[in-house]
């Protein structure tokens, strides 16, 4: 079975779109079509259900996905055994990576990696942390550094290498200065400004105040924490930052809860295959000298 026509079926599934599909493969929507009718004709059935604006699997194109998928992998890790046995550090490594461990953790890193190993084409998204575990799940890449979920186990393996202390902060002229000692009670009657609930920061901060029996207020959420750090500098809402992140234009505030502490680190599918660009990069991130 031609693994381009497995490609196809597999990102047309995936955007349920052959417009969509043939700007991701960078070939003609009609290309894409020619490619899922001879896979079609191959296995003399029907894959998808054409509707105006999407497709949609039919059944037998259900039960065709997963396996899929797994020839896909399988080929792929083949090709990487391959490749390693070669013993030299190129090719190119995906790389996801959160904002804050971007700017503010892997600079000295990326400056030494690029400088060691010149022939690896490393390439860096931007993602929270749930995209980030989909995005290395799915083999959109093949290392994430974010933060790391003790939910997630099994078909991930992770390195924690950093800990990031979360500090509650206020603008410097806001009214919870002058409520010292704060408890959670005034905190959640307060609007706090915080990553959207599906991270694991705000979930953190969210169980802080389930375990009191207490709703967290969080009416303007957003990921970027340089923007987090901005609309609590003038005075929109309480967060929750990282204590590196703590300067002058915004004012530490006593937490009156157990400390949160994020746990920061890589994260890689089990049982895929390290490239060597992958090994050297983990090698690198996980040596003393650069924590």
């Amino acid at each position: 079975m031609d693994q381009q026509l497995l490609k196809a079926f597999m990102v047309v599934e995936q955007h349920r779109s052959f417009s969509q599909a043939g700007e991701e493969l960078c070939i003609s929507q009609s290309a894409v079509s020619k490619r899922i009718h001879q896979l079609e004709q191959h296995l003399d059935i029907q894959l998808f259900e054409r509707h105006n604006r999407s497709v949609s699997l039919t059944e037998a194109g259900t039960l065709l996905l997963p396996k899929a998928r797994r020839i896909l992998e399988m080929i792929q890790d083949t090709e990487q055994e391959i490749s390693n046995s070669q013993r030299q550090v190129s090719g190119t490594l995906n790389i996801a990576t959160s904002h804050h461990i971007g700017i503010h953790r892997l600079p000295p890193f990326l400056r030494e990696f690029v400088k060691r190993y010149p022939s690896v084409n490393l390439k860096l998204e931007f993602m929270g942390s749930e995209r980030a575990y989909e995005a290395v799940r799915t083999r959109q890449v093949e290392l994430a550094l974010t933060t790391l979920d003790p939910d997630q186990t099994g078909e991930f393996s992770s390195d924690n290498i950093w800990q990031d202390k979360l500090v509650c902060v206020c603008g410097t002229e806001h009214q919870l200065i002058h409520r010292q000692p704060l408890t959670l009670e005034q905190l959640a009657e307060t609007p706090a400004i915080l990553p959207d609930a599906t991270t694991i920061t705000h979930q953190m901060v969210n169980e802080a105040f389930h375990k009191h029996g207490l709703k967290l207020y969080s009416p303007i959420p957003t990921n970027y924490l340089e923007t987090i750090k901005m609309m609590v500098s003038v005075g929109l809402g309480w967060s929750m930052l990282p204590e590196s992140m703590v300067d002058e234009s915004i004012h530490d505030l006593d937490w009156p809860a157990e400390e949160l502490i994020r746990p920061l680190g890589v994260v890689r599918l089990a049982e895929r295959p390290e490239s060597n660009a992958s090994r050297a990069f983990l090698e690198l991130i996980n040596s003393p000298t650069f924590r």
